[in-house]
């Protein structure tokens, strides 16, 4: 599997046929993109906010990918003539491509429009699996016990925010890492804003020797 890192949350994956984005909030420093935004497949949307949904609505109707969230927002997206499978939390489902669950996230989910904040159900996390290979990506999210679950899916590489303030800080995401004990993790949702800066140093050194820690520049691509 290619992953390549487009800064805050958001990556893009492809293995297969597969070409996929995952919380498309696109950083404005990447200027080498590993993907053709009309040859998308498949968005993945842990949350409403805007800077999670990002660009999913434009790049999916270019692209007439494929876009995987919760019921409600799906349900917003499809009002819009997009393409859409929707889930909720605990959902595990088979896809052309391989298997997608759902998984818990501590967080809100609202839908920021023009008109104000729609209800965006449950803010939620993934775990895709592809010809034997697992990515978890967590979403936006506290601390939680439910992470303790993910150890029995011998997750390959990890998503994990680490900023604080709207997500774990870098404790608590190093004891998420100890409950999920992926193969390797790469930290995410930091440095983007001042609120949420923070020393990557500092997390690889509380994660120790439970996990490779493999912090991506923006742009940088991890093949596993």
């Amino acid at each position: 599997m290619k992953l390549q890192y487009l800064g805050h949350s958001a990556f893009y994956f492809e293995m297969g046929y597969i070409k996929a984005l995952i919380d498309p909030y696109i950083s404005e420093k990447v200027e080498d993109l590993e993907f053709d935004e009309k040859k998308i497949t498949h968005i993945f949307i842990t949350h409403g906010h805007g800077d999670h949904m990002g660009n999913a609505m434009d790049i999916a109707k270019e692209s007439g990918a494929m876009v995987i969230s919760n019921y409600e927002i799906c349900m917003y997206l499809q009002g819009e003539d997009i393409n859409v499978h929707p889930m909720h939390i605990g959902g595990r489902v088979e896809l052309d491509f391989g298997t997608v669950k759902m998984t818990p996230a501590l967080h809100g989910s609202g839908i920021e429009t023009e008109d104000g904040m729609l209800y965006g159900g449950n803010p939620c996390g993934f775990v895709i699996e592809i010809e034997g290979q697992k990515l978890y990506h967590a979403g936006d999210t506290g601390l939680t016990m439910d992470m303790q679950l993910l150890e029995v899916e011998s997750i390959d590489v990890a998503l994990i925010p680490i900023g604080g303030n709207f997500t774990m800080d870098i404790i608590d995401a190093a004891r998420a890492v100890r409950f999920i004990k992926p193969k390797v993790v790469i930290p995410m949702h930091y440095n983007t804003f001042p609120i949420i800066e923070v020393s990557t140093e500092e997390f690889v050194n509380k994660v120790g020797d439970i996990a490779q820690v493999k912090v991506l520049d923006i742009e940088e691509v991890y093949t596993f």
